[in-house]
C-alpha cells in the first residue's frame, strides 16, 4: 500500500521584481507555475480531505502522493497561486492565521519578512536593530550587542548570518513585549506606520478564504495568533487553538477531521494533547522530510520547502523526487 507523502511548504507567490520589496523571499509566479509542471510529471497531487480520506480505515494514498501546502493567508494565495491551480485541476491546503485576517493585524513574523525586505543593506537594519536594544537593555538586563551576535549569527539553510541573527533575535530570543516593541518600531521605520492598510493588502479577508473552499481548497489550522505554541501553557494553548478552531470553522467544515500547521514548526506534548482532544488528525512541521504515513506520527509530519524541489518544468527527478519515484525506496528525513 502506498504510504508516501511528499508534502510542500509555499509562502509568498507574487512578482516581486520591480516591487517594493524585491528581497521578499518567495517564488515568482512563474516559478511557481514551472515547479507545478514538475511536480505534476513526477507526483500525484493530494488535496487536504483525500489526504484525511486517506488516513482513515480502508483508506490509502495514490503512488508518488504529493501535498500542496501554503502558510499565513497571504492574498497571493488567492490572485496567483488559485489561477494555476484551478487551471490545473488541482486542490491544496491553506493555512490562515486567524489573527492577521479578523484584526488586521501584521504578524510580527511578516514584519520582519518586510524589514528584512525593505532594503538590500543588511547593515542598516542591525545598526537600528543594536540602537534599540541599547535603549532597553537596562530595563530588561538584556546582554550585550556583541554576544547576541555571536550565539545568533548562524547561517540556514536559506538564509545569510544577518537574517538568521535578525529572526532569531526578534522571533525569540528577546522577552517577548519587547520583542513585540522593537519589531513594530522596525516595522514603522523601514516599512509603513499604517499597519491595518498593510495588513488589508498582504491577508486574504475571510469571503476570500469562503470563495476559496468553495472552489474545492481545503482550509485548516494555524492558530489564532500565530505564537510559539510550545512556549505556552497549556491553558494558553486551548485558547489559541479554539479561537482558531472557531475561525476556520466559520470558513468550512472539515468532516474527516482537521489539519494543522504549526507556526513556525513549533509543538510539544502538551500541544499534541490539546489538538488531538479538538479532532486535528493530521499535523505539518517544518522538520525536513518525505512523510511516512505507514509510520510517521501524523500529528508531526515532515514537509519540504519549495526550494527542495525544482523550479523549472523539464527538470530532471531531483534526489527528493527519486526517493519516491517506485514505492518502496527507502525515505530519507
Amino acid at each position: 500500500m502506498p504510504s508516501l507523502l511528499t508534502i510542500i511548504m509555499y509562502h509568498y507567490v507574487r512578482d516581486v521584481q520591480g516591487s517594493r520589496f524585491p528581497d521578499i523571499k518567495g517564488l515568482t509566479v512563474e516559478q511557481f507555475s514551472a515547479q507545478i509542471d514538475y511536480i505534476k510529471k513526477y507526483y500525484t497531487v493530494v488535496g487536504g480531505r483525500e489526504l484525511l480520506d486517506a488516513i482513515a480505515p480502508g483508506g490509502e494514498l495514490p503512488p508518488r502522493a504529493a501535498l500542496l501546502t501554503f502558510d499565513d493567508g497571504y492574498i497571493d494565495h488567492l490572485l496567483n497561486v488559485y489561477p494555476i491551480l484551478d487551471r490545473n485541476h488541482l486542490s491544496a491546503c491553506f493555512f490562515p492565521v486567524a489573527k492577521a485576517v479578523l484584526e488586521h493585524h501584521v504578524l510580527n513574523v511578516n514584519k520582519i519578512h518586510f524589514v528584512l525586505a525593505s532594503t538590500t543593506d543588511k547593515e542598516k537594519i542591525i545598526s537600528r536593530i543594536y540602537h534599540w536594544l541599547d535603549e532597553y537593555r537596562a530595563s530588561y538586563e538584556l546582554p550585550s550587542n556583541n554576544d547576541y551576535w555571536i550565539r545568533l549569527a548562524v547561517a540556514g539553510r536559506f538564509d545569510t548570518p544577518e537574517i538568521v541573527f535578525t529572526k532569531h533575535l526578534l522571533q525569540r530570543e528577546l522577552p517577548t513585549d519587547l520583542r513585540d516593541i522593537i519589531t513594530s518600531l522596525l516595522f514603522g521605520e523601514f516599512v509603513t506606520s499604517d499597519e491595518t492598510a498593510f495588513a488589508s493588502e498582504l491577508y486574504m479577508n475571510n469571503e476570500q478564504l469562503v470563495s476559496l473552499y468553495r472552489s474545492g481548497m481545503y482550509i485548516g489550522g494555524h492558530g489564532y495568533s500565530h505564537n510559539w505554541l510550545n512556549t505556552l501553557d497549556r491553558a494558553e494553548q486551548e485558547r489559541d487553538i479554539d479561537a482558531g478552531l472557531d475561525f476556520i470553522k466559520s470558513v468550512g467544515d472539515s468532516p474527516g477531521g482537521w489539519i494543522f500547521s504549526y507556526p513556525y514548526g513549533a509543538y510539544n506534548d502538551s500541544l499534541l494533547s490539546v489538538l488531538r482532544d479538538r479532532g486535528f488528525n493530521i499535523g505539518l512541521t517544518l522538520h525536513v522530510g518525505i512523510a511516512r504515513l505507514d509510520a510517521d506520527q501524523l500529528l508531526t509530519l515532515p514537509r519540504l520547502n519549495t526550494n527542495d524541489l525544482p523550479k523549472l518544468a523539464d527538470s530532471s527527478p531531483n534526489d527528493w523526487t527519486r526517493q519516491v519515484i517506485g514505492e518502496g525506496q527507502a525515505v530519507l528525513h
